[in-house]
């Protein structure tokens, strides 16, 4: 044999030596290595049903359960299994055609593949569970899964609450160490989604044994590896649902927000955004035809204008403003300003309300009368404070201020979507007018009382109050108070919302002058005419210029005055002055939380303001238009408990009549003579004020 051949045979010999090993190999690998064929061969001999817990549920503050788990079944479909299915009887019970049905079936192969269960037909009626449960036998393939979903007994808190549908694939990629899988519900908004970790519980696993035809023998292994659900941990939050209701119940027919907070804790008391929405129609079958019908209302009911809005404050920051130039050994407490009408400084007059000399004779006058000219000369002294030597620098010191105060940055509520609003930068200055050497005060005048580029969520308004009620200091906004069993992990969660924010170092001397300024805007200002039955609070009125449609109506507050138990913000968009509209839902929110309950007289003034129609005409067309005039159909409280608070029927009688105009203001009653009348005559004998000392 010649050499060639000689090595020709030995190549060969090498080639197939090193085949059979590899294959030797590959086989080593699978049948010993390699768990993936026996988990396929076991996924084709086990089913494994998964068993949902019940979700946590959520109270408020007396530990009423705002939201509960009721039962609800779903049919699913192996379809790897569904054969010989009596498909005419199904369609005919489920009341689909054909075409739905291999629709689904194969909507089923691609979510969880042909050998895993899959939803083919969720939230069943109870009378299609019964239907179904006497007909299984029929149906190959198709077995009844238990889903505990969400039910809503006072049908209130829908955006604060949020909901709970299917997870979709992008939530799968995200979460993708978390266990979830095609066909599994988590919170998508609200705190349902914020606390998701803690309320979805865990999941149990129960496994069946199957022959090769696929029929279940009985439990794998006398349910050894089967695990338990362990249900969702419950939230206690600091919530009044009545005071919520009633909020909600007094923004109907009305685009705004309205926020309370305990300024002791942070706690949020109630959260209410206009128009809104019954929570109890994204649960269960309702949700496939309501969500759709949400996300294309025009009033973009789904959106949570207390964290999400953004709005000029307006005359509702005059104290903040006033606290700086304070602070800043600008003013003092006596300092005064001569106003007759117009403030002119600056070259281009812009008017006020207010003629009568003396009316800013001091900062306490200037607040309760909520001088213009007396805040817009303050705002100027804080930004050309020859101190920092440039308008930029003055600039730049008090948006310090202005983000210390909360405002210009998210304050951290456990909700997600908060917006943080806008207290602009330089550089928009810059862009605008140029070099920062050539521009000062006059070029932003209108910050000083709340307008140009400054805006605030409802949220950073209310909590602005508390910042004031509190002396200089505020606890994070925050829905949670505590947790159920509560781990280390979880206390961690909630330590932010434990913390005091303090934010300044302004004394206290300046805070007193402040609360009696906003004092005096309830006794003898702007909100004079404002009462809470059996107490004193302080208060600030604001109407902001809306360049969109008419100005918005503000109104900001805390009471008790000496010592404050509740902070509020509304907001009523293009309803004109605060004192008219806006201040009025604040002082029966108050009311309500402070006393437990509305006096007959509060009552009939909540509901005739409930059915005043401050919706803007381009809404309401919108709605003609779409043949969609049922959608401004008000939400019903249907509780029992309170429904001799919350009846949402037309009263017989004192229904307010609105006109063409129905944001104009009442006739304003006579401001007092300050030569003849003090503010403390205007106060009974035992409510006498000790007035602060020049």
């Amino acid at each position: 044999m010649s050499v060639y051949n000689q090595n020709r045979g030995g190549i060969i010999q090498i080639i197939i030596g090193t085949i059979f090993f590899l294959i030797v190999g590959q086989l080593v690998s699978l049948q010993i290595v390699s768990n993936k064929y026996k988990l396929a061969a076991d996924n084709n001999a086990i089913y494994r049903k998964i068993i949902y817990p019940d979700r946590g549920i959520i109270y408020d503050r007396k530990k009423r359960a705002l939201l509960e788990n009721t039962i609800s079944y779903d049919l699913v479909v192996i379809p790897n299994e569904a054969k010989g299915v009596d498909t005419a009887a199904l369609c005919d019970i489920l009341r689909i055609d054909k075409e739905e049905y291999s629709k689904r079936i194969v909507e089923a192969i691609i979510k969880n593949t042909r050998v895993k269960a899959g939803v083919f037909e969720p939230f069943l009626t109870p009378e299609l569970y019964a239907q179904l449960n006497e007909n299984l036998y029929r149906f190959p393939g198709f077995s009844l899964s238990e889903r505990s979903i969400r039910n809503y007994p006072y049908n209130t808190a829908a955006q604060v609450l949020g909901y709970v549908a299917e997870v979709d694939v992008n939530f799968l990629k995200k979460h993708e160490s978390e266990g979830y899988e095609m066909g599994d519900y988590a919170g998508i908004t609200g705190l349902e989604k914020n606390y998701e970790s803690v309320l979805m519980g865990q999941r149990g696993v129960k496994r069946f044994l199957r022959d090769n035809k696929g029929k279940i023998q009985g439990p794998y292994e006398k349910g050894e590896f089967d695990t338990v659900a362990v249900a969702g941990k419950n939230l206690y939050t600091s919530i009044d649902v009545q005071v919520q209701q009633l909020a909600e119940k007094l923004l109907q027919n009305k685009i705004g927000s309205a926020v309370a907070i305990n300024p002791k804790t942070g706690g949020v008391i109630a959260m209410a955004s206009s128009p809104g929405y019954n929570p109890n129609l994204l649960t269960g079958s309702q949700r496939r035809k309501t969500i759709g019908r949400l996300l294309l209302d025009t009033s973009r009911p789904l959106y949570n204008r207390a964290i999400k809005g953004q709005y000029p404050p307006g005359s509702t920051f005059k104290p903040l403003g006033a606290l700086i130039a304070l602070d800043e050994g600008l003013i003092t407490p006596n300092y005064g300003y001569n106003c007759f009408g117009s403030y002119g400084a600056c070259g281009d007059p812009r008017k006020c309300e207010h003629h009568n000399a003396g009316h800013a004779a001091n900062l306490q006058l200037a607040l309760a009368y909520s001088c213009n000219s007396y805040f817009l000369q303050v705002f100027r002294m804080a930004i050309d404070n020859p101190k920092y030597k440039s308008a930029k620098a003055g600039y730049l010191k008090w948006k310090e201020y202005m983000n210390a105060f909360g405002f210009g940055r998210k304050l951290g509520v456990d909700l997600p979507s908060e917006n943080k609003a806008n207290i602009p930068d330089t550089a928009q200055y810059n862009r605008d007018f140029g070099n920062p050497r050539y521009w000062n005060s006059c070029y932003m005048l209108t910050l000083g009382i709340g307008q140009d580029r400054m805006t605030a969520t409802p949220l950073q308004l209310a909590n602005s109050m508390a910042f004031i009620a509190n002396e200089g200091y505020y606890y994070t906004p925050h829905f949670v108070d505590s947790i159920e069993s509560e781990t280390e992990e979880e206390a961690e969660q909630l330590a932010p919302f434990r913390t005091k924010q303090k934010v300044t170092k302004i004394p206290k001397e300046y805070f007193d002058v402040i609360k009696e300024g906003m004092h005096d805007v309830t006794v003898y200002g702007t909100a004079a005419f404002i009462k809470v039955p059996g107490h004193e609070y302080c208060a600030k009125t604001g109407t902001a210029q809306n360049p969109h449609g008419k100005n918005h109506s503000l109104f900001v507050c805390f009471a008790p005055k000496d010592n404050p138990k509740i902070a509020v913000a509304v907001i009523v968009e293009n309803a004109g002055y605060g004192s008219t509209w806006a201040g009025p839902i604040g002082g029966l929110l108050m009311e309500q939380y402070l006393n437990d309950t509305l006096t007959i007289e509060s009552k009939l003034k909540a509901d005739n303001l409930s059915q005043v129609d401050l919706m803007p005409q381009a809404i309401k067309n919108w709605y003609v238009q779409h043949n969609k005039a049922a959608y401004m159909a008000p939400i019903e409280y249907n509780n029992d408990e309170l429904s001799d608070v919350w009846d949402m029927e037309m009263l017989a009688e004192g229904v307010v009549k609105t006109k063409a105009k129905d944001t104009t203001p009442p006739a304003p009653t006579p401001l007092p003579n300050s030569d003849k009348t003090n503010k403390d005559s205007l106060l009974p004998n035992t409510d006498k004020k000790k007035r602060l000392k020049p």
